[in-house]
């Protein structure tokens, strides 16, 4: 049996936009999810180590101040060492589309630019979250 989805969204370093998130926690909500939002300037070890006590099912990034390459990375591989890689990272915000295929290489799950419908972005999530907790539970796809 599925649980319902649970996902930790978060704004990474000097970041202070958060209109953003906030709508898209709010879509996520209204899809049934459980959004667990940490805010503002936090940092990549704060993220996964609430990502690790939530046990969420995906953590999703937001980046409107152009640290996205160097923050994602920090955040894939502190849940590396704390073998919480089964965890899909997706980010969202204002970034070069030209850095869509390095984000995508470094193994982030998921890229909403602006302008992604909301019904895609949970779409997304969703199937992201179902994967992850099917790997958790030992039953392939």
């Amino acid at each position: 049996m599925m649980r319902r989805t649970k996902i930790l969204l978060a704004k990474v370093g000097l970041d202070g936009h958060d209109r953003g998130v906030k709508v898209v926690a709010q879509a996520l909500k209204s899809a049934g999810m459980e959004v667990v939002y940490l805010g503002i300037h936090q940092t990549s070890e704060a993220i996964v180590e609430t990502a690790v006590q939530e046990d969420v099912d995906v953590v999703g990034l937001s980046s409107l101040a152009g640290g996205h390459l160097v923050y994602a990375q920090q955040v894939l591989s502190l849940l590396r060492e704390r073998g919480a890689d089964r965890v899909p990272v997706v980010l969202g915000g204002t970034f070069p589309f030209e850095d869509i295929p390095r984000l995508e290489a470094m193994g982030i799950r998921a890229v909403f630019p602006p302008g992604t419908l909301a019904t895609e972005l949970v779409g997304k999530i969703e199937e992201l979250a179902r994967s992850a907790q099917q790997e958790s539970f030992g039953n392939p796809e």
